[in-house]
């Protein structure tokens, strides 16, 4: 089995949390994206969308996107739960983790691939005004994620899941996109600086 992990991008980060915090060794294979190294002919054969992580099996069987490798290894070592327990828990870390994905590290990453110069080569065409727009979408997102961490630690509940994973990696994704955390977000605060604690934050 091996990890073709992408270093500090987002979605490759996320499986190398989950993984730390399931207590997991899986042998890795580094990909220097900078050069572009996840569309050479090493990741594209086995994944032709060209993006990480890919998870290939020792039978050879592909696995890619972040959180169906997540959702593989969860399978294989069921504890800690990091998809929640029972009916109610796992839908529950289910809605909150497409929302923090498909709400705030998408409108992050949308804001960074079309405004840092960095991506200008990746981005094509690189819409200086779309990344704009997605600005105020992630503080807006940010807002009502707020108010719903005023009566729970976790984004799910009172558990750790791997809807704090993706949130957490949003959150320090922000820096590089440009886009400032408001000052008035407390509970959103309180939850980062305890996710960020987690030793698996240093995955």
């Amino acid at each position: 089995m091996k990890l073709y992990d992408g270093g500090r991008a987002p979605n490759p980060r996320r499986v190398r949390v989950f993984l730390a915090e399931k207590g997991i060794e899986v042998a890795r294979e580094p990909i220097d994206m900078g050069a572009m190294g996840h569309r050479g002919p090493e990741v594209t054969s086995r994944n032709p969308l060209q993006r990480l992580p890919v998870l290939e099996l020792a039978d050879g069987t592909i696995l890619t996107e972040s959180i169906a490798i997540c959702r593989y290894f969860e399978e294989l070592h069921p504890e800690p739960a990091l998809f929640g327990h029972g009916a109610l828990g796992r839908a529950q870390v289910e809605m909150w983790q497409r929302r923090l994905e498909l709400n705030f590290l998408f409108t992050v990453g949308q804001a960074f691939r079309h405004i840092h110069p960095a991506m200008k080569e990746w981005e094509v065409p690189q819409i200086a005004e779309w990344g704009e727009v997605n600005k105020p979408r992630t503080v807006q997102f940010l807002e009502i994620f707020d108010r719903e961490l005023q009566n729970r630690e976790f984004a799910a509940g009172d558990t750790y899941s791997v809807a704090d994973i993706t949130g957490m990696i949003g959150i320090d994704f922000m820096k590089p996109a440009r886009i400032d955390l408001p000052e008035g977000l407390r509970n959103v605060r309180r939850w980062y600086e305890t996710v960020a604690a987690r030793p698996s934050a240093r995955a």
